[in-house]
């Protein structure tokens, strides 16, 4: 059965064979549609949420939605969230769980300039750098704090400015270096017309304080329900299709992602493009959250000195594994 798009969401309806029910499942996203989320819009253009009996609504998030408020105020069953966001919000009260991490590696980098004669992070001080804020900041403390360069300003610190969800300070030369993503704003930067031996890139992975991104997070009071763990069960299994699937195809991937693309804003071969590079941050992952990889991303919110993302470590709680063992048991 088609999908359809009602009032800005994007439905799925059919129901499991020989029943005349599906079980509703409400899932905000980080950003705008595209291909970052290939994964969930391929699952419901293909049906796999069908499969599972499953009536998914997928809502786009935005510059003025965070997700973890979103799921808060009841908006949603499971959001896509980076892990930092989410582990910041769980210590100022908000139970969040990790159920799943579809992302195994990071694509968050900072881009600058090279005619700056930025080389590497110890030419950061006396720098303006953009930083993407409301939750995406977290790596970016925490990666300065560890290099002990504070974040106000002065010849020893760097000067942080508040970038927009764009490129245009870079492009406008108000910021030697901006954040940017491996299958986004980096390329937004090479269509603007710089070329890419005009950029010099420091991907977190390679800087040692990479932190996990775009996992599926729920509120752990739900976890007592075994119904909700089952349909949580089943929507990460159909979710985990969609994003292999995507890989496997990308370039259709992406015309699917665009199809429900509402705002028309998204650029065929931007997305295209992008799917490319999300299969890579994807590759290795089965769905479930790698212990050793929660570790190290706890353990850089923990480091930095006497400003740390987070002031605890949040212990076993912040995730479980019950929802992927029920999904690939």
């Amino acid at each position: 059965m088609n999908t359809k798009r009602i009032g800005g969401l994007a439905l799925a309806s059919t129901m499991l064979a020989g029943t005349a029910w599906a079980d509703d499942v409400t899932l905000q996203l980080k950003w705008v549609t595209q291909a970052q989320f290939a994964g969930y819009y391929v699952a419901l253009e293909n049906g796999y949420f069908d499969d599972e009996g499953l009536n998914v609504t997928i809502r786009p998030g935005g510059p003025d939605i965070a997700p973890p408020q979103v799921i808060a105020g009841g908006g949603a069953d499971v959001i896509v969230e980076w892990m930092p966001a989410a582990l910041a919000a769980r210590e100022a009260g908000l139970p969040l769980v990790n159920i799943a991490q579809p992302f195994k590696s990071s694509g968050m980098m900072l881009t600058c300039l090279r005619d700056t004669g930025v080389t590497g992070p110890e030419d950061f001080p006396g720098r303006t750098l953009g930083v993407w804020f409301f939750g995406n900041e977290y790596p970016f403390l925490s990666w300065m704090s560890t290099l002990g360069i504070p974040t106000e300003g002065g010849a020893d610190g760097v000067e942080v400015l508040r970038q927009g969800f764009n490129v245009d300070p870079l492009l406008q030369r108000q910021a030697d270096c901006i954040s940017t993503m491996t299958y986004n704003e980096y390329w937004q930067v090479i269509d603007a017309g710089i070329a890419e031996d005009e950029l010099i890139n420091f991907k977190y992975e390679d800087q040692g304080v990479a932190t996990l991104e775009d996992g599926l997070w729920v509120l752990e009071d739900n976890l007592e329900d075994p119904n909700f763990v089952d349909r949580m069960a089943r929507f990460v299994r159909a979710s985990m299709r969609g994003w292999d699937w995507a890989a496997e195809n990308p370039e259709e991937a992406a015309l699917i992602v665009l199809d429900y693309d509402e705002t028309g804003a998204q650029q065929e071969h931007h997305q295209i493009r992008m799917m490319g590079e999300v299969a890579l941050l994807t590759q290795g992952s089965n769905g479930s959250l790698d212990p050793d990889d929660y570790e190290r991303t706890v353990q850089t919110l923990l480091g930095g000195g006497s400003d740390p993302v987070i002031t605890a470590h949040p212990g076993d709680a912040a995730w479980t594994s019950a929802v992927t063992d029920q999904a690939f048991q």
